[in-house]
């Protein structure tokens, strides 16, 4: 539940985008919703650790002297909360233009080893949760004949790799997932954006093996991100050497990439 003032509804004079960010407490999340903010929206910002989170909205809200940052605690493998949570965000935001799911947790079991429960998870979080989230509002967004989903995916999802295969599932199911909504909603004025960034300077890449070549600022990856919803595109690499990174890897014949140690 959001314990914050009503934000000030938009007007024709004072018109205000209002978007919902899940998984909003920290690294990109929170870096994106400081941006989106300074853009224009007002928006609800949820996330599964309270403290952080009303500490996020609280700065937000501080900085521009008005409350533009809603929190809302929320575990996303708790699927059934999905739908009372959304109606209660647009209510208290007075409408919905925008979705980010950017929720994604990371188990790499290591090269030698195997954990289903780790898998579980990150299925359960980084797929059924984006569904969760997502299929109530593309329909949402399909009736409205607007809207923008935007979902953070990974280049681990290009293709399957040995280090991490849950992940790298998880992640892959994610990017069709997307693509299915993007080609159902775009016949209805919604933009779907594929985000997938590489590495990334958040808590999330101490799970990274092998190295983390061309890692960006969570900084950096919020712009890149507005820049591609700004000009409502459908895919985006961060950073954008990664999209002739993962073209290369993509075309290595099976028989050479199951060699590789990566």
């Amino acid at each position: 539940m959001s314990n914050s003032p009503k934000p000030a509804q938009a007007t024709p004079l004072n018109p205000r985008r209002r978007g919902i960010i899940v998984g909003a407490s920290d690294g990109m999340g929170a870096t994106l919703a400081h941006k989106l903010v300074k853009e224009g929206y007002t928006l609800a910002l949820i996330a599964r650790r309270k403290e952080k989170l009303s500490s996020l909205c609280a700065e937000i809200n501080t900085a521009e002297g008005e409350t533009r940052a809603l929190a809302y605690v929320h575990d996303v493998a708790n699927y059934d909360e999905v739908p009372d949570l959304l109606r209660k965000i647009v209510a208290d935001l007075g409408g919905l233009d925008l979705v980010v799911f950017m929720a994604g947790v990371n188990f790499p079991p290591g090269l030698n080893n195997y954990n289903f429960e780790g898998d579980r998870k990150m299925i359960e979080v980084n797929l059924i949760g984006a569904m969760a989230w997502l299929s109530p509002v593309a329909e949402m967004f399909q009736n409205a004949k607007a809207g923008q989903i935007v979902g953070i995916s990974s280049v681990a999802g290009d293709r399957g790799r040995i280090g991490n295969p849950g992940y790298n599932t998880s992640k892959a199911g994610l990017t069709t997932y997307l693509e299915a909504l993007r080609n159902r909603l775009t016949r209805h004025g919604v933009n779907v954006l594929t985000v997938k960034p590489g590495f990334v300077k958040t808590e999330m890449i101490k799970a990274a093996q092998g190295g983390t070549p061309f890692a960006i600022s969570p900084e950096q990856a919020a712009e890149d991100i507005y820049k591609a919803m700004r000009k409502r595109k459908q895919l985006i690499y961060t950073a954008s050497i990664w999209r002739w990174i993962m073209l290369v890897i993509q075309h290595v014949p099976s028989v050479i990439f199951r060699r590789m140690s990566f």
